[in-house]
Order: structure tokens, then C-alpha cells, then sequence
């Protein structure tokens, strides 16, 4: 691996890297076919994000489940992303705005910085790149993510392009995310109400029968905390609701 400074960093090469900015403030460039999701520990964020009143776009620190600190984003609709990657399971490392690509794209040098990396738990790396729905039909755009995708994919590494997801799906996973952090339900009620949640049994009849002589929404906690560790699931496609059917997850 080659560290180099900034400036360095900035010249044109025509075999494509990966600058990658780390705690100690140094940055390392890597050429990328030796990138590997190792060269990312430690590191911080390509950019400095600041949130300064009057931006067109909301920026700010998102406190993750999934890494257990902060991770920044530049938009609503990269927080949007960011709150999907902190809620699906099988995502278990979110990095913000991890490099800067380089790479010869016909008769020039190109860069690029994308949005998210998300390390997999079935040991793949996914690349997410945030764009309203609206911008894809320019032109440039759909270029300037075209050839990252492309140097991705030919990694072995997916690439995806996120525009947004259903509003529905969206408000429920935003509800469940308020239990997402260790200790906000104490672990003690979180295992007891796994121990006894039953397996098709409808959320309000839970509610019910967990809180015993105490108002049901006592018992509501727990079981949001289980729905967003995954542990317990539901069809999030419609709004979460009593009637919303529990499933015990293996």
C-alpha cells in the first residue's frame, strides 16, 4: 500500500484507485485491484460534513445500531438509505463516503466519491450511490455513476444506485428505529418477551397477553426492539398496526 498526501493524491493515473482518508488524518491511495474491505478500518469519511443553516440539502450524523457510533450523511434521502442498511440484519459494517475512486474513463481521468459501503455478513461488499429518481434522467449523471459501477462490479464487489423505497415500508422502519439502540428497552424485558412471543400471534394480542394487568402498550417496546433486531418480523408493506402478525425468526 502507498501513502500519500493530499495533493499527491489528486494526480491522474491511468491505473484506477482508491484514496482512502484515515483517523490519523493521513490518506492512502491503493490501486484498486489490491482494495480490499481491511483497507477501510479505521478510516473516516472522504468529506467533512457540514450542516449550515439555509442548505438546500440536510446533512447531519446518524447514530447507528450497526456500528455502534456515527455515520454521516448528506441528504434526507441518504438518511433514508443509511436508517434500510442500519436495519437490514445481514448488513454488518456502514461506511460513509469511504473513498475517492479514480480511473482513465475514455480520454480523461474521472473521479468519484460514493455514498455508502456496506459490508455484508455473507462477506460481500455492496457500493450505494444516492440519486433522486428525478436526476437519473440526466444524462451526466447517469454517466458520471456508470463507470464506478462498472469498475465495482468487475471487482466482484455489487453496486447499486438508490433512489427510495416505498413510503410505507419507510414510516415503519422510522417508528422501529427509535428502539434500535442497546439499552433504550432494558435487555431483561427485550429476552422475556422473546421467550414468550408467539409465533403468528397478531401484535395487540401480544401487547395483551405480555402486559398482564398492566396497560398494554407497557408490553410495546420489547417487541418493537425485536422487530428491529430481526429477531421477530412482520410484513412492513402495510402500516404497522395490532393487527400486524408476528413471526419468530430461527
Amino acid at each position: 500500500m502507498v501513502v500519500r498526501s493530499a495533493g499527491e493524491a489528486r494526480r491522474t493515473r491511468a491505473v484506477p484507485t482508491a484514496s482512502i482518508r484515515y483517523e490519523d488524518t493521513s490518506v492512502r491511495e491503493v490501486p484498486f485491484r489490491q482494495l480490499r474491505l481491511a483497507d477501510f478500518r479505521e478510516s473516516r469519511p472522504w468529506r467533512e460534513v457540514r450542516s449550515v443553516h439555509g442548505m438546500p440539502h440536510y446533512s447531519g450524523k446518524y447514530a447507528s445500531a450497526t456500528t455502534g457510533g456515527h455515520v454521516v450523511y448528506e441528504s434526507l434521502l441518504e438518511l433514508a438509505r443509511l436508517l434500510l442498511a442500519d436495519f437490514d440484519p445481514e448488513v454488518e459494517g456502514i461506511f460513509a463516503q469511504p473513498c475517492r475512486l479514480a480511473a482513465q474513463v475514455g480520454d480523461r481521468v474521472r473521479h468519484h466519491v460514493p455514498d455508502f459501503l456496506l459490508a455484508m455478513r455473507s462477506g460481500t461488499v455492496r457500493v450505494v450511490n444516492v440519486k433522486p429518481a428525478d436526476r437519473l434522467q440526466d444524462p451526466k449523471i447517469v454517466e458520471a455513476l456508470a463507470w464506478p459501477g462498472e469498475l465495482l462490479q468487475c471487482h466482484g464487489w455489487d453496486y447499486e444506485i438508490w433512489s427510495g423505497a416505498d413510503r410505507v415500508l419507510m414510516e415503519n422502519v422510522r417508528f422501529l428505529a427509535a428502539c434500535r439502540r442497546p439499552g433504550v428497552v432494558p435487555e431483561s424485558e427485550v429476552e422475556r418477551a422473546w421467550q414468550q412471543v408467539v409465533d403468528g400471534e397478531q401484535l395487540g394480542l401480544a401487547e395483551h397477553r405480555l402486559a398482564g394487568d398492566k396497560p398494554a402498550e407497557e408490553a410495546r417496546p420489547p417487541l418493537l426492539a425485536l422487530l428491529w433486531s430481526g429477531r421477530l418480523t412482520t410484513d412492513l408493506s402495510r402500516p404497522l398496526s395490532g393487527e400486524s402478525v408476528l413471526r419468530r425468526r430461527a
